[in-house]
This record gives structure tokens, C-alpha cells and sequence, in this order.
């Protein structure tokens, strides 16, 4: 917990010596424990932090090509589903990159996100606010005022109990089953993607039995 912003100067460096070139997983850190404040803010494309355990607020910060993945140490006794693993604003005005989360998220996820790609199994208050760009799956319940102020991107939200509606600001945004081949694609291909980061249970549960969970995703 003494040391913050991990990542972000190796993403610097990294940056500095080859610029936007390198392939996604170039660099692969795997860490164990308590990320502590804004675990792995502005890493770029190339760079892969891994890590079993949990992080505090503002992971992902600035999130500018690179991939973070998350998820319970080995021999976690709580459902990942129903225990917050990260911290509050996360993703805060991320423009790229991706974030896998086995584990569920504080308040105000993905604030001013522009282009990233997540998915988590679960977000407190406000969550997509004044989103603008890229995707994020919710593979679990959404705190109160959900997408306000959203203008752009998209969500997939697991609406089990079909009660979003009472959850979310409304204003501005269109609301739907996904149903669009399209979509139905990117939506499996991105749970597919969250399984073989984290090996998530809630993920992989979905995928066995995807036609009966397909109705229960809101766009």
C-alpha cells in the first residue's frame, strides 16, 4: 500500500523507447496482493499488469492501450460476484486499452471513459458516467444513477432481475435487448475474453449456457 501508480512509470519508459509500436502482452507483470492507489494509470499498449489480489481507488486511471486483469488469490473463499475487488473511479478517463475484472467495482467505474474495454461483475453509484467511448460489460448488479450523463459506447448490462430501469438515468440514451448479430458477437467474444484473463466463474457460467442468459443483457 506504500507504493502507487505501479506500473505507470515502466509504461513511461516503455513509451519513450517505442512509442505506440509495440503488440499487446509485449510486457506481462504478474503481482500478488494489495495494488494499492491508481494501479497501473496511463499504461500503454504493450504492457500487461496482472494481478491476484485487490487495488484501491483509481486503478486504471488514464488507461492508454494497456491491459490490467484482476482477480482473487488462489484460495479466496468469497464469491467474486458479490465482494469489491478494486476500488472507487476506476478506469477514470481511459482512451483505450483493457481491463478484466473477476471481482466487483467500487463507485463511479469508467467515469469519462472514451475507448477502453472492460468487464466486471458488478459496479457501485454512478457507474458510466459521462461516458463517451468504448465498451463495458456488467456481469452483476449496477449502484443507483447508472450511465448519467453517457453520450457515447456502449454497455452490456446482466439484468437478471430486469429491474435496471429503476437504476439508471434515462436521460439521452436508448435502452435495448441485444439482439443485433453484432452485438451478440462482441458480447461473447468479450466474455470469452474476461474467462481466459481471469478464469471467472460467473463468466464461464454464462458462456455454458449463453442462449438463456442472452435475454437477460441490457444494450
Amino acid at each position: 500500500l506504500t507504493d502507487r501508480s505501479l506500473g505507470t512509470l515502466l509504461g513511461a519508459e516503455s513509451t519513450k523507447k517505442f512509442g505506440e509500436g509495440l503488440a499487446e502482452d509485449s510486457y506481462k507483470v504478474l503481482c500478488h496482493g494489495a495494488g494499492g492507489q491508481s494501479f497501473g494509470a496511463f499504461i500503454p499498449k504493450g504492457l500487461t499488469l496482472e494481478l491476484a489480489g485487490d487495488s484501491n481507488d483509481y486503478f486504471g486511471k488514464g488507461l492508454s492501450g494497456g491491459k490490467l486483469i484482476v482477480y482473487p488469490p488462489e484460495g479466496a473463499s468469497y464469491a467474486e460476484d458479490e465482494n469489491i475487488i478494486i476500488g472507487n473511479v476506476a478506469l477514470y478517463g481511459a482512451t483505450s486499452g483493457k481491463a478484466f475484472i473477476s471481482g466487483v467495482a467500487g463507485e463511479r467505474f469508467c467515469v469519462r471513459n472514451s475507448g477502453a474495454y472492460a468487464v466486471v461483475e458488478g459496479v457501485g453509484d454512478h457507474g458510466c458516467e459521462y461516458m463517451t467511448g468504448g465498451r463495458v460489460v456488467i456481469l452483476g448488479l449496477t449502484g443507483k444513477n447508472f450511465a448519467a450523463g453517457m453520450s457515447g459506447g456502449v454497455a452490456y448490462v446482466l439484468d437478471e432481475a430486469h429491474d435496471l430501469y429503476t437504476r439508471m438515468n434515462k436521460d439521452g440514451l436508448h435502452v435495448g435487448l441485444v439482439k443485433d448479430p453484432n452485438d451478440v458477437q462482441e458480447l461473447r467474444d468479450l466474455l470469452q475474453a474476461h474467462l481466459d484473463a481471469t478464469g471467472s466463474k460467473k463468466a464461464a457460467a454464462i458462456l455454458e449456457d449463453f442462449k438463456a442468459y442472452l435475454p437477460a443483457f441490457k444494450k
